[in-house]
């Protein structure tokens, strides 16, 4: 138990810290937990949002009901995020492939050791050539943590999206119910807000564009 610790405390090594953890986890499963995050979450800041900007609509249009229909806008705005979400898991999702079968390690001694990892690295011993099942699963590695980061950047960047959309646009029908000439200068920062989910979705795309599991 003291021997497993110690790869989980910082060190000089390239593999003595607590990251080694995501090591274990399978390359598939790292990828859809990816997709679920970018989903997901995707999902809470729209629902966040509308929650906002909406009890705001309907509790300002019993005074105003002129504003119930342009502060419409705010909602869609909001479900746009989720829209975001939605895309980005389909596109992460055709990047993974059927699981194949893969060669093992003909030299278990030299693959499979902590010492000869840091010697090579980054490279396997001996350049790969007896370390197939570990070449594979090095090939395996960079697509699932490219999808996963891609589906976590996308993930909560349309979450503090859908949150600042749903705070904008509840200030925007407040404002509106008490000043009508109000609207559109809102709605122009109300649009800047909705902008900061597509800046994820654009980083999301170029991060896992040369991924891809099989």
């Amino acid at each position: 138990m003291t021997t497993q610790m110690s790869y989980m405390l910082p060190s000089a090594g390239y593999f003595d810290n607590w990251l080694i953890l995501f090591e274990q986890i399978s390359p598939y499963a790292l990828a859809d937990i990816g997709i679920g995050i970018s989903i997901g979450v995707s999902v809470l800041g729209a629902a966040w949002g509308i929650f906002t900007t909406g009890s705001s609509l309907v509790g300002a249009a019993i005074k105003a009901p002129r504003i119930r229909s342009k502060n419409l806008i705010s909602v869609i705005f909001c479900e746009a995020v989720a829209i975001y979400g939605v895309i980005i898991a389909i596109i992460l999702s055709t990047k993974m492939g059927t699981p194949e079968a893969y060669a093992v390690n003909t030299d278990t001694e030299g693959c499979n050791t902590m010492a000869a990892l840091r010697s090579s690295w980054p490279q396997l011993p001996g350049g790969g050539a007896s370390c197939q099942g570990s070449l594979y699963m090095k090939n395996l590695l960079f697509p699932a943590y490219a999808i996963f980061n891609a589906g976590v950047c996308v993930g909560f960047s349309n979450l503090f999206c859908g949150v600042c959309v749903g705070i904008t646009g509840s200030g925007c029908a407040l404002a509106d119910a008490q000043n009508g000439t109000l609207f559109v200068k809102i709605l122009i920062i109300e649009i800047f807000g909705s902008a900061l989910g597509l800046f994820g979705v654009i980083v999301g795309i170029i991060m896992s564009s040369p991924a891809y599991i099989k």
